[in-house]
């Protein structure tokens, strides 16, 4: 018997933590950062206690309260006492793995607070990105995956009471299994220790992961990130397939049939499929965000701005290649430049900067004496490629700008002239937080007399772009008809809808099936 258990990803898009047992080992799907549960209690200012180490996420929800699998610098016994008992608690021993979706952190951030003898089973894309997205992100204490800095409970003296602070004794190193590990050159293997005692990458075949009792299958499929995968598990009750995010409409989505054509084959018992866009009747490919991006990028005469997803590497391409159609040079910041270079060290058709004449590396103004060292080798590896605020100001019509809403205090150094264009290929807003930035986002267009194109606006209570500016952003996730298209041809005994805030989408869709519809609560046990 197989027992799954919904720690995460129930009725939320996000945060997903589910736990799979069998009488041969145990693992987690994903261990995700939970957003939206998050922003019910934090917000910038207000933030879990770095220096209460577990005891904040475990009272707040955000994490189960699974005895014996967090790192043991973030917790004592003394406050494992004040959880023995509580709702869902429980001492969980030997668990083999997390499989890891891909590096979005809604589905890898909460790793780090696991064990790191706990291994992370995922692809070489996934651990690459994950690595290049720390090494160059704010090192927040709760979204550390690759590796992570040790903590002490420490006590000033006069003080009652200790907190969880920085142990000064070097970044701990995390256990990682990487599908298709054989093909890494020699850089990219110094790449992943550098800088940390990162642990040499474990080898396995992409389509048969045996590092455990349990058979293990990867499957690769299309996402909005690259590395994205799918995983079955072979267990006492047969095959249990879970999706990760996928869609079918993207540059890659031939991995995506592929998926489902060979998870089909192992005829499973279960099919863990997530469910983001179950209202969506149809997506619009990435092909068709070029298309519109270039007929309305084609005829701007001043500078332009490309506001989209982070880590959205097909759209960094597309927007690349709007670039070299227009004679315009696509001004990336340094950590986009950054995950490129990491990314072409496993994948040669990546543009390599140094060649690609129509990228630059924008440099934004800061004061700081003592970059981080990925910053200062970027600059030292491309410092040809650079190009300032004086520059982009001075040759105002060369440029596309990679910039989000978070880039925008950079425009009182550019001072774009009136009239510039704003393209906006990113989701409309989703929640009230989401919704007070795009308030802000349409105050700075206004200041600077930007002409915004695909952005929404506010009618009737509702965000929606104009009709003549739609077609410029590609979902990262399949439409309803696709999802339904997923279920029908893999056919599982029995679906179990996850990472969706309306599952019961597939119970109505398919009522007369002939398949099982699970919708499971949060912390529920289901049995197969």
């Amino acid at each position: 018997m197989v027992s799954l258990t919904f720690h995460g990803g129930i009725r939320e898009i996000g945060g997903t933590k589910i736990l799979l047992e069998d009488d041969r080992g145990a693992f987690f799907l994903d261990f995700g950062f939970p957003y939206s549960k998050y922003r019910d209690f934090y917000e910038e200012y207000l933030k879990p206690r770095p220096g209460a180490g577990l005891l904040d996420p475990l009272v707040m929800g955000l994490l189960p309260p699974l005895e014996g699998i967090y790192r043991k610098d973030l917790g004592t016994e003394a406050l494992w006492q004040r959880f023995r008992g509580a709702d869902h608690h429980r001492i969980l021993d030997g668990l083999d793995g997390v499989l890891l979706s891909h590096a979005h952190l809604d589905h890898s951030g909460h790793i780090s607070f696991l064990r790191e003898d706990i291994p992370v089973y995922t692809t070489a894309t996934t651990a690459f990105i994950a690595k290049a997205v720390q090494d160059s992100g704010i090192s927040s204490f709760d979204q550390q995956v690759c590796y992570f800095t040790p903590r002490v409970e420490e006590c000033l003296k006069g003080w009652r009471q200790g907190a969880y602070v920085a142990s000064g004794s070097g970044d701990r190193e995390r256990s990682f299994c990487v599908a298709n590990k054989d093909e890494l050159s020699r850089e990219a293997e110094d790449f992943w220790q550098r800088g940390t005692r990162q642990k040499k990458l474990a080898s396995q075949p992409l389509q048969d992961m045996r590092t455990c009792a349990m058979d293990l299958r990867c499957f690769p499929v299309d996402h909005s990130i690259p590395g994205a995968c799918a995983w079955a598990i072979e267990t006492g009750s047969g095959w249990i397939v879970y999706s990760g995010d996928l869609r079918l409409h993207g540059r890659q989505g031939e991995l995506t049939e592929s998926f489902i054509d060979q998870a089909a084959r192992l005829r499973p018992r279960a099919l863990l499929l997530e469910g983001t866009n179950v209202n969506r009747e149809t997506n619009i490919p990435e092909r068709d965000v070029y298309d519109n991006g270039l007929k309305a990028i084609r005829g701007a005469r001043r500078l332009v701005i490309a506001d989209f997803p982070a880590r959205d590497v097909n759209r960094l391409l597309t927007f690349l290649q709007i670039a070299r159609d227009t004679g315009r040079k696509l001004a990336i910041l340094p950590r986009d430049a950054y995950l490129l270079r990491t990314m072409r060290l496993l994948e040669p058709d990546i543009p390599d900067l140094a060649e690609e004449e129509a990228l630059v590396i924008y440099q934004k103004t800061t004061s700081s004496r003592s970059p981080a060292s990925w910053l200062r080798n970027i600059f030292e590896a491309y410092s040809d490629k650079v190009v300032l605020a004086d520059d982009v100001r001075a040759d105002q019509d060369q440029f596309i700008l990679c910039f989000s809403f978070w880039d925008l205090n950079e425009l009182a150094s550019i001072q774009p002239e009136a009239g510039s264009l704003y393209v906006f290929s990113s989701s409309e807003p989703h929640n009230e937080e989401q919704e007070m930035d795009f308030w802000r986002l349409h105050h700075w267009l206004q200041r600077f007399r930007l002409k915004a194109f695909g952005l929404p606006v506010l009618k009737n209570r509702k965000w929606d772009i104009p009709e003549e500016e739609r077609g410029l952003h590609a979902s990262g996730h399949a439409s309803g008809p696709d999802l339904l298209r997923v279920v029908r041809e893999i056919r599982p005994e029995v679906l179990i809808p996850v990472h969706s805030e309306k599952p019961e989408y597939y119970v109505d869709n398919l009522a007369h099936s002939g398949m099982e519809v699970i919708l499971p609560d949060e912390h529920e046990t289901i049995a197969l």
